[in-house]
């Protein structure tokens, strides 16, 4: 039985996050468009924001184990509305560029913050054992977040657009309410006079990332694992695109990959349950690799089908590292350890998201996932030789 501080806390959790990712900014591109950007410029602050993540993101770790998560987690939610007031109120692009500088650090504050903040809360109650039933929780209330704000983007598209970023400071102000009430527990509220030097944290999350291979693995594959299904979700817009997708076709393929996303969650404990780690992420990456294979067929219901299942394999693949990622980092340094993770990825959006971009223009969408595919199948190969001949 949860102790009532603990049931507080997670409730006041889970409120934040379907307020913190309400989807109903979904539609920027649409909404930078309207406001005349080019897709050069549109690209351009797409590069930017994950340029700032991967400077900050580490940084920010540092902050949230110096000075609580519950500090980050209402200057993240500060960052968000003064980016939607800036998406508002100014048209220059060095201004709007500015805009997706705040929106990467509102990132930035909150990745891993929120997730390390209930994983101390199960660690005082000495109930780390529910975290896989609490991640799965967190995730669906992010899903449903998301399909909501998805909904109302379709319904205020083609014209009123505007109006979401108004909904946007709404959800920002009313997400700072609720983590106030955060009680934060002894790991999250030291004394400053007695909390580590910044340079303390840094010393000791290297130190600890350089004695456990295995938590240096797992960012690795994170890092390429979600920089390909995020470049597969963004690019095959393209698609939609190409072969005129009504709105409303888009909307509903959006939302029925929200619904699918919650439904592979629910999945996550059952699966860490049956399955070993090694062995999980193993088949969650074959599954992937075959899925992009299977993008040279071309056939557009495929496509789609492939769309919906790459969403789900994301789905999955964050409530399982976030439980491997909390077993393995202690707590003073979970939310630096954390954000060397967050970096890792946009370290590999920096450099896939424009070359894949390169390459579709190049020889088209089909061709250039599927071959992504065959070479992640090669490396895989190559890796099973080499542990292969490894053990003998």
């Amino acid at each position: 039985m949860l102790l009532p501080k603990t049931r507080h806390n997670l409730r006041h959790g889970y409120g934040y996050s379907a307020l913190a990712f309400l989807g109903v900014t979904s539609l920027w591109v649409i909404f930078l468009q309207q406001r005349g950007l080019s897709l050069v410029e549109i690209g351009l602050c797409e590069s930017v924001f994950h340029l700032t993540s991967l400077l900050s993101e580490v940084p920010s770790g540092i902050l949230a184990d110096r000075f609580g998560y519950r500090t980050m987690l209402i200057s993240s939610r500060i960052m968000a509305l003064v980016h939607a007031v800036l998406m508002l109120t100014v048209t220059s692009l060095p201004l709007i560029l500015l805009a997706f500088v705040l929106q990467a650090w509102a990132y930035n504050l909150q990745s891993g913050t929120l997730e390390a903040a209930l994983y101390d809360t199960l660690v005082s109650d000495q109930a780390t054992e529910q975290y896989p039933q609490v991640t799965k929780r967190l995730n669906i209330t992010i899903e449903l977040g998301d399909t909501l704000g998805i909904l109302l983007a379709g319904w205020l598209l083609p014209h009123h657009l505007a109006v979401t970023y108004w909904l946007a400071i709404a959800a920002a102000i009313g997400a700072i309410i609720i983590i106030s009430q955060f009680k934060v527990s002894r790991s999250t509220a030291v004394p400053v006079e007695s909390t580590p030097a910044i340079t303390a944290i840094l010393q000791n999350a290297v130190q600890a990332l350089a004695k456990t291979p295995q938590l240096r693995a797992l960012m690795v594959f994170h890092g390429i694992f979600a920089a390909v299904g995020t470049t597969y979700y963004y690019y095959f817009q393209t698609v939609m695109t190409a072969h005129h997708f009504s709105g409303s076709l888009i909307t509903g393929i959006l939302i029925a990959g929200a619904g699918l996303n919650v439904l592979g969650i629910q999945l996550t404990p059952w699966l860490q349950q049956h399955r070993a780690q090694r062995q999980l992420l193993w088949q969650l990456s074959v599954v992937l690799v075959l899925a992009l294979i299977s993008t040279f067929f071309q056939a557009i219901a495929l496509l789609v089908s492939i769309y919906l299942l790459i969403n789900i394999l994301m789905a999955m693949i964050e409530p399982l590292l976030s439980n491997y990622y909390n077993q393995l980092i202690p707590s003073d340094q979970r939310a630096t350890l954390l954000s060397v993770a967050s970096m890792l990825f946009s370290l590999a959006m920096i450099v896939l998201f424009p070359v894949i971009g390169w390459l579709i223009e190049l020889v088209g969408f089909t061709t250039t996932f599927g071959s992504l595919g065959g070479l992640g199948l090669i490396a895989g190969w190559l890796i099973f030789k080499t542990k292969l001949a490894a053990s003998h």
